[in-house]
């Protein structure tokens, strides 16, 4: 009894969640597609660190509509770029939320400096290696 309690007591917070996220989403269809940024190495690199603040889901979602981008690079901007802020991504949010000293994004970023310098040397080490890639733009 005092576990369905409990998981009751959870429902507005999760419910709470599902509407910001659901919002997020719905935020970029009103988007014009037509004006982002051309897509490029350089704009993807860019994504990785708006990432860290702005949930990848919706940003994902526009680089999808926009087309021209090199994919298995911006799964890697967006993937990893998310983890350098602990709001950008959804495991450093279920994180925060068990340790809420994490919640400091001054202690976060000088704690964890060495995640930005990994996603910026795994970037170019990617881009040297694998080079850019883009998908067609259909039409």
């Amino acid at each position: 009894m005092q576990v369905a309690h409990q998981v009751l007591d959870k429902i507005p917070k999760v419910l709470k969640g599902i509407v910001f996220l659901l919002a997020l989403v719905t935020s970029t269809s009103l988007m014009p597609v037509a004006e982002l940024p051309a897509a490029s190495w350089q704009t993807a690199f860019s994504l990785g660190f708006v990432s860290a603040v702005f949930d990848n889901i919706p940003l994902t979602k526009l680089c999808l509509e926009q087309g021209g981008y090199d994919w298995g690079m911006l799964a890697y901007t967006v993937g990893f770029g998310g983890s350098m802020i602990w709001f950008g991504s959804s495991a450093g949010v279920a994180l925060s939320n068990m340790y809420p000293e994490t919640k400091s994004v001054i202690a976060y970023v000088r704690n964890g400096w060495h995640v930005t310098l990994a996603y910026i040397i795994g970037f170019f080490a990617l881009l040297l290696i694998l080079g850019w890639n883009p998908q067609e733009i259909s039409k």
